[in-house]
């Protein structure tokens, strides 16, 4: 979180359309294979196999209080085969040439139907070599289609398109492999579906379009940001030349960023314009949730509404720090919003903040007032302390109350020790607690004091590598601090970081939301992330 006057500056900003990514595969590809073509199915190795769809009716069970299919039987529908899996066994399915994909199958009216075939990345297409290139599966099916890639479907919630339903005749675009590689085997299964259903169309289920669209690996984008270095230490962990990439912007105020891992995408909030944003390596950016943190008919009063923090728990449900609802909350899978903590000792929490989980599953979070509309002086303020919190169990229990403006929070790689960063321009401290057995924090001292850094700049987010090293939030970029409390560089990108995530596969690039902007730099140490 950040300084009044900083808060003011971003809601003076004129509201901004949905950014517009830099990078993405999209446009003319490369190089491209037509799997409509005997030429191109013999390129890739293929065979496209097909089969109808059925529905059937089953047994199921209705929704019980935990709103989730556990009350009382009830008769529903289904379809058989389940032929998303990648080892699904189709080789009693009807071999059909390419060039008949755009004969009309299935039965018409409220129908379904499968299309399965396995790739293999070949070693040139014409003159181009896809080795470490990007593939792009593009079909259009009369009238939907979903698209499973070797045995997976990964929708998230608000997707439209990709691997689900992209609309009427709409084009699915999959992203079905990354810095291929020739001989790799690719297992794609498309179900199609005839509509509009509520209309029980008339036609039939076809094939209009289906490519295989190959990108190049885009060479690194331009670096618009600096490393000071101040030991040689830093060299161990930032490489030389680092490169700070700018990949989205026109936001409010990005905050709060999460990696996941099963699906490969970064979720971060924007709390001034009250939303979550989805990003994906792909360039690809769309709202992953709206109305993130508040719903009130006085939202106009508050300057960042919306969610803040964003963990993932040990299950990989999201958890979200919920500014202007003053609440913890858990996404459950099903969608369902399972409340972790909004009150403690029967009084409202302030506006939780960010947020980290041990490895025992309990949840810590900090909780200074900036979510509210007049911060400390709020009169919807309940407690008199910015507390550090834990949930356990169930149970919320206040573990310190040290600091103005607890922030950014981390544990060290043993989980022995915890640190928590403080937004106050009078004590811009991190503090070190001892983590007790019980989960409790003793022995808070300062660790790192940046209080005679100039500027309204106080610590904000707080991230740590596998080795120990802290990433801060502090004035003038992010500041990389080791173990043993000596300041070894910092990062400066065109904007100020206010939070961090770790990302991509191996967990050594940090992704740094920015205030208008999301930007990220690739290290040598992979860093702790959920």
């Amino acid at each position: 979180m950040r300084a009044a006057s900083l808060l003011l500056l971003a809601l003076a900003a004129p509201a901004a359309a949905l950014p517009t990514p830099l990078v993405r595969p999209f446009g003319r590809p490369d190089a491209l294979v037509d799997l409509r073509t005997a030429e191109g199915v013999r390129l890739v190795k293929g065979q496209w196999r097909y089969r109808d769809a059925k529905i059937a009716e089953v047994d199921a069970k209705g929704p019980g209080p935990d709103l989730k299919p556990s009350g009382a039987p009830i008769r529903t529908y289904d379809y058989t085969p389940k032929a998303g899996a990648a080892d699904f066994d189709d080789s009693t399915w009807e071999a059909i040439e390419p060039t008949t994909l755009d004969a009309r199958r299935s039965t018409g009216k409220v129908c379904f139907n499968w299309y399965r075939i396995e790739l293999t990345v070949p070693e040139r297409i014409g003159t181009f070599d896809p080795t470490g290139s990007t593939v792009v599966f593009e079909i259009v099916i009369d009238d939907y289609a979903e698209v499973w890639v070797d045995g997976r479907l990964t929708p998230v919630l608000g997707q439209t398109g990709g691997a689900v339903a992209a609309g009427f005749n709409a084009p699915n675009r999959v992203v079905i492999g990354r810095n291929v590689k020739p001989g790799q085997k690719i297992q794609l299964a498309v179900f199609g579906m005839n509509g509009p259903v509520s209309a029980s169309p008339q036609n039939f289920i076809w094939v209009k379009s289906a490519t295989l669209d190959f990108y190049q690996a885009p060479a690194p984008g331009e670096n618009v940001g600096e490393v000071v270095r101040l030991d040689p230490a830093l060299d161990a962990i930032v490489p030389t030349p680092a490169r700070v990439e700018k990949l989205a912007t026109g936001f409010l105020f990005t905050e709060g960023p999460v990696w996941v891992r099963d699906g490969g995408y970064l979720l971060f909030s924007d709390p001034n314009d009250n939303r979550i944003y989805r990003w994906t390596p792909d360039g690809e950016l769309s709202v992953y949730r709206t109305k993130s943190g508040y719903t009130g008919p006085d939202i106009a009063e508050y300057g960042q509404p919306g969610s803040n923090g964003l963990t993932l728990d040990r299950e990989g449900r999201l958890t979200i720090d919920e500014h202007g609802n003053r609440r913890v909350t858990r996404l459950e899978k099903n969608g369902q919003v399972t409340v972790l903590a909004d009150r403690y000792q029967g009084k409202r929490l302030n506006s939780p903040n960010d947020l980290v989980y041990k490895s025992d599953g309990a949840l810590y979070f900090t909780d200074p007032p900036f979510g509210l509309p007049k911060f400390f002086d709020d009169p919807r303020k309940e407690l008199p302390y910015s507390g550090v919190f834990r949930v356990a169990d169930g149970k919320v229990q206040l573990l310190a109350t040290d600091l103005t403006g607890p922030n950014g929070l981390a544990f060290s790689p043993d989980e022995k020790l915890f640190y928590v960063d403080d937004w106050d321009v009078k004590k811009k401290v991190v503090l070190r607690y001892r983590v007790e057995r019980d989960g409790t924090l003793s022995h808070g001292e300062v660790f790192f004091d940046m209080t005679s850094e100039p500027g309204e700049q106080a610590l904000d987010g707080m991230k740590i590598d596998q080795k120990g090293n802290l990433y801060v939030s502090g004035p003038g970029g992010v500041w990389i601090i080791s173990p043993g409390a000596k300041h070894l560089g910092t990062i400066k990108a065109p904007e100020l970081p206010a939070n961090f995530a770790w990302g991509d596969d191996d967990g050594r690039t940090l992704y740094m939301t920015a205030r208008t902007g999301l930007y990220r730099i690739r290290l040598k140490i992979p860093g702790i992330r959920p």
